[in-house]
């Protein structure tokens, strides 16, 4: 683990989350296994987010999208937080979803849209 790596992991991280930033909310998996957090500090957000190919906005877009079409509703949830904080605006996450259902199909993008629906506070 390079402290380099790990430092610009979780600058990324607190953009995205800024909660995290000030320690944010304690969860019982990084107490179960802090080691994990810091390798996906390092790896996912030091070594692939903060590359320079992309910025931010569009590897967050992509991740929404992917996370959608796996169905990972946990993870996407977050995402769609973080992308928010970035600017993103709802109406673009939105179109990134329904997008997902052409080529993941339907049910997934249900899945997701709910999900969004959640995070962005909206009831019927």
């Amino acid at each position: 683990m390079t402290d380099e790596d790990l430092n610009t992991g979780r600058e990324i991280q607190a953009t995205l989350w800024p909660q995290m930033a000030s320690g944010g909310t304690p969860r019982p998996a990084a107490k179960l296994a802090p080691d994990f957090y810091a390798w996906v500090a390092e790896t996912a957000f030091g070594k692939i987010w903060s590359r320079d190919a992309l910025p931010l906005r569009d590897r967050s877009l992509i991740t929404v999208a992917m996370l959608a079409a796996l169905g990972r509703t946990g993870e996407l949830r977050g995402h769609l937080a973080g992308a928010r904080n970035l600017g993103i605006p709802q109406e673009e996450l939105v179109e990134v979803l329904m997008q997902v259902a052409v080529y993941a199909g339907v049910p997934a993008a249900n899945d997701a849209l709910t999900v969004a629906a959640e995070v962005f506070g909206i009831t019927v």
